[in-house]
């Protein structure tokens, strides 16, 4: 047996209510889930309970799961609604991009020097929430800049303005903590 008819026969258990298959579900992917929104949102306790919000509207609604994705990536697109909606109700700051904030980004160098994962981590976590949100969606998460749009609710021009400028801050404190 394949692990996608595996996971098909899990989601189907769960459906049915199935307690042990609904602790099999968590226990592959909260982990994952988990570490999403802890890069998100940035605070352990807050990802703790998004978590728990996440799989209560994966249970809740599994019945609309469809099979046309993997229910990984199906409970991935639920984690990073859960996040952005949290952020939100926080007031996210996204900025337009217009002539008064528009700046030219500096040209990468031909050779970047080597920085821990720490180090990267550590600056990412001290980006504003808008840049920060849109360098982990489109960086490490793979969102495209169309996709992260629509998810944002801002325009693509937005998205690639915060990602640029998250970028521009990220380079700026790295090479200034040399």
């Amino acid at each position: 047996m394949d692990a996608l008819q595996t996971h098909r026969d899990l989601v189907e258990r769960c459906r049915k209510g199935h307690r042990d298959a609904q602790f099999e579900l968590y226990r592959l992917y909260s982990k994952a889930m988990y570490n999403t929104a802890l890069r998100m949102v940035q605070h352990p306790h807050d990802a703790e309970d998004l978590l728990q919000s996440i799989f209560v509207e994966v249970f809740t609604k599994l019945d609309s799961f469809r099979y046309e994705s993997t229910i990984g990536a199906w409970i991935k697109r639920i984690t990073i609604n859960k996040c952005i909606n949290f952020l939100k109700s926080k007031r996210l700051p996204l900025s337009e991009l217009n002539a008064t904030n528009d700046r030219a980004v500096e040209t990468e160098p031909d050779s970047e020097p080597l920085y821990s994962v720490e180090k990267i981590n550590q600056a990412i976590q001290r980006l504003p929430d808008g840049y920060r949100v849109v360098f982990n969606l489109y960086a490490v998460e793979g969102y495209d800049h169309e996709e992260i749009a629509q998810i944002l609710g801002v325009t693509e021009a937005t998205s690639k303005s915060q990602y640029s400028r998250a970028k521009a801050k990220l380079r700026e404190a790295l090479t200034s903590s040399d």
